[in-house]
C-alpha cells in the first residue's frame, strides 16, 4: 500500500517508523512493552508486560479484574485468543428474578452481581506460555513498580476518573482504591495503587495460579459474599481461556479478521461485505456520499448482530450464514443512497476498553484488547489484592423473550461482548494489528479506519485522527465536532439524526495501529495512536 503522508486532519500526532514497535493508550504502559523488546523479549511479551501496566495507568478503562481477548501472527499463523469471563455457577434466571423482581430484564449495572469470572489474567498466562521468551514474573515487573511508585495522572483519564467517581464512591472497595483523598486525583498528582502492586506480585510468583484459585480467589470469594455476591473461588478454579480460530472477510483485496462470537467482532466483517458491493473510493473521502453509505451498512450490521450474537452454542444462525456473500448482497440492496433508515434484522438462514499493539523485527505482531466494560466496571474493588471487576454480566439477558433470547444468562455461560482486536492480512501474509476502543464504537471504528486506509490510501496516522461517526440505534447518529460542516448538513437532510458530540473519548473510541510496512528486519512498521486519550506509539 503506498499511503498518502500529509495529514489532512488536526492532529498532535505523527506516524513512528520502527522495526520494534509498542503502541497503546498511555506512554508508561507503551514503555513498558518496549522494555521487553530491549531485554530479548517478543512482541507477545511487550504485549502481556503493557496489558499489565495499562491495568494500573489507565484503571478506569481495564483492571486486574477485566477480560481480554487477543489475535496474534506467530511468524506464520494466526490465533485467536478468547479470554472474556463466565457466568458464575450461581446465576439463572430465576437468581435474579429472586432478588431484583420478576420484571428484571438484565443482571444489574454495577455491584457484585454484574461480575463474570474476569479473564484477562489467564490470558497473560496463556500467551506467555504458548508465545513468550521471557519469564512471566519479568513481564509483571513494570506494572509493579508503576503501582509501587505511582505516576502522575494524566489530562484525559483523570476527566473520566472524576466524572465517574460521583456513581461509585459508595461500592464496596472503590472510595478506598481510586479516591485517595477522598476525591478522585488531580492532573499531574500522584496515584499509587499498593494493593494491585501485591496482586501482581502474587501473580508473577504464581505464573496466575493465585488468581484461578489461590489466595486472590479465595479474597474475591470472601468480598464477594459480604457484599451479597455470589462468586466463587471454584468458579475461577474452573475457568479457562479459549484459543480459538479467527474469522474474516475479504475487501479489496485484503481480509480482516475478528474474534468469532460471543464477541461483535463479526459486526465489522458485515459491514465491509455490504460495502464491497459499492464504489466506495469513488465518492469524497469525507463526503456525505461516502459517509452515509458507511453509516447504512454499519447500521444493517448491527441489526443481525443485536438480533443473532452470543455464545456460539447457543445461537440460532452460524457465522458462516451471516457473512454468506449472497445474504450480505441481499443486504446492501436494502440501502437508499439518499435516505436514511431504521432497519429490522435479516434472515441469515436463508443464505471504559483499552486496546493495544506491539510488533517485533522477527514478524510477530499482537493485536490485544482488555476491558472492565463500563467506566471502573462494577465499581467493586477487593482491597487486599487490588482486584478492580469488571461488570460484564450485565450484558446478559434475564428474560427468555428478549430481542436475543440466545443471550439468556446460565451457569459458566459467556455473555454478549463488545470488546473486539481486529487483525488484516493478504493473501494470507499479515499486513496490520490494529483496533478501536469503545463500546458498540469498536466495529463502526473497524471499519471506518480501514476504509479509509484500503479505500482513500489514508496513513495509518490520518485514518486514526479523521472525524467519526458513532451509529447508536435508530436513526440516531453521534458525530464528531470536526467533521465537515456540509458533510453533517448534508446527513441530516438525509434523515439521520445527529447530536453533535466534542467528547471524542467516550463516543468515538481511540485505536492503535501497526502496519507492516516490508521485511520487518529492513523496512519495519508503520505506527500511529490516537491523540483522542494520552497514549504513545514507541519503538526501535
Amino acid at each position: 500500500m503506498n499511503f498518502n503522508y500529509s495529514n489532512p486532519y488536526l492532529s498532535t500526532r505523527l506516524p513512528v517508523f520502527a522495526r520494534n514497535v509498542v503502541s497503546t493508550s498511555h506512554p508508561l504502559a507503551a514503555q513498558a512493552g518496549l522494555r521487553m523488546l530491549y531485554n530479548g523479549g517478543n512482541a507477545v511479551d511487550a504485549a502481556v508486560a503493557a496489558a499489565a501496566a495499562m491495568t494500573i495507568c489507565e484503571p478506569v478503562s481495564n483492571g486486574l479484574g477485566s477480560d481480554s481477548f487477543c489475535i496474534l501472527w506467530d511468524g506464520k499463523e494466526l490465533h485467536g485468543l478468547n479470554a472474556s469471563g463466565r457466568a458464575p455457577a450461581a446465576w439463572t434466571p430465576e437468581y435474579f428474578r429472586r432478588k431484583y423482581g420478576q420484571d428484571v430484564a438484565t443482571p444489574p449495572k454495577r455491584g457484585f452481581d454484574a461480575v463474570t469470572v474476569p479473564g484477562a489474567v489467564s490470558s497473560w498466562v496463556a500467551m506467555s506460555e504458548r508465545f513468550g521468551k521471557l519469564p512471566f514474573a519479568d513481564l509483571m515487573q513494570p506494572a509493579i513498580e508503576i503501582a509501587e511508585r505511582g505516576y502522575l495522572l494524566p489530562v484525559v483519564v483523570q476527566q473520566k476518573w472524576a466524572a465517574a467517581t460521583p456513581e461509585l464512591q459508595s461500592l464496596p472497595g472503590f472510595a478506598q482504591a481510586f479516591m485517595p483523598w477522598g476525591r478522585a486525583p488531580e492532573v499531574g498528582e500522584l496515584f499509587q495503587f499498593k494493593s494491585a502492586a501485591r496482586g501482581l506480585r502474587a501473580i508473577a510468583e504464581t505464573r496466575g495460579q493465585a488468581y484461578y484459585g489461590g489466595e486472590i480467589a479465595q479474597a474475591i470469594e470472601r468480598f464477594s459474599a459480604t457484599h451479597g455476591g455470589n462468586l466463587m473461588a471454584s468458579d475461577f478454579a474452573a475457568y479457562q481461556p479459549e484459543w480459538v480460530k479467527p474469522i474474516g472477510k475479504d475487501y479489496r483485496g485484503y481480509t480482516l479478521h475478528e474474534i468469532p462470537p460471543n464477541g461483535q467482532g463479526i459486526a465489522a466483517l458485515i459491514a465491509l461485505g455490504i460495502l464491497g458491493h459499492f464504489d466506495v473510493a469513488g465518492l469524497p473521502v469525507d463526503g456525505v456520499d461516502s459517509q452515509h453509505l458507511q453509516i447504512e451498512a454499519m447500521k444493517l450490521a448491527f441489526a443481525d448482530v443485536y438480533r443473532f450474537v452470543a455464545e456460539p452454542s447457543s445461537m440460532e444462525v452460524s457465522v458462516d450464514q451471516m457473512l454468506d456473500d449472497a445474504y450480505l448482497a441481499s443486504r446492501a440492496k436494502l440501502i437508499d443512497l439518499k435516505k436514511a433508515q431504521d432497519f429490522g434484522a435479516g434472515n441469515p438462514v436463508k443464505g471504559g476498553t483499552i486496546y493495544l499493539t506491539a510488533a517485533d523485527e522477527n514478524g510477530m505482531m499482537v493485536s490485544f484488547i482488555q476491558s472492565n466494560y463500563m467506566g471502573f466496571g462494577s465499581g467493586c474493588v477487593e482491597p487486599t489484592f487490588g482486584i478492580s471487576l469488571q461488570n460484564r454480566g450485565h450484558g446478559f439477558s434475564v428474560d427468555a423473550k428478549a430481542a436475543n433470547p440466545a443471550n439468556l444468562v446460565a451457569p459458566g455461560k459467556r455473555p454478549f461482548h463488545t470488546i473486539i482486536p481486529a487483525f488484516l492480512t493478504k493473501d494470507g501474509q499479515p499486513v496490520m494489528s490494529y483496533g478501536v476502543m469503545g463500546a458498540n464504537m469498536q466495529p463502526q471504528g473497524h471499519m471506518q479506519t480501514l476504509v479509509r486506509m484500503l479505500d482513500y490510501g489514508q496513513n495509518p496516522q490520518a485514518a486514526c485522527d479523521a472525524p467519526r461517526w458513532r451509529y447508536n440505534a435508530g436513526l440516531e447518529i453521534n458525530v464528531e465536532s470536526a467533521l465537515d460542516a456540509q458533510t453533517v448538513q448534508g446527513l441530516a437532510e438525509r434523515g439521520h439524526r445527529m447530536e453533535v458530540i466534542n467528547d471524542s473519548y467516550q463516543d468515538f473510541g481511540a485505536g492503535q495501529f501497526i502496519w507492516r510496512a516490508g521485511d520487518p528486519k529492513v523496512e519495519g512498521y508503520v505506527a500511529a495512536s490516537d491523540a483522542r486519550r494520552d497514549g504513545q506509539a514507541v519503538g526501535f
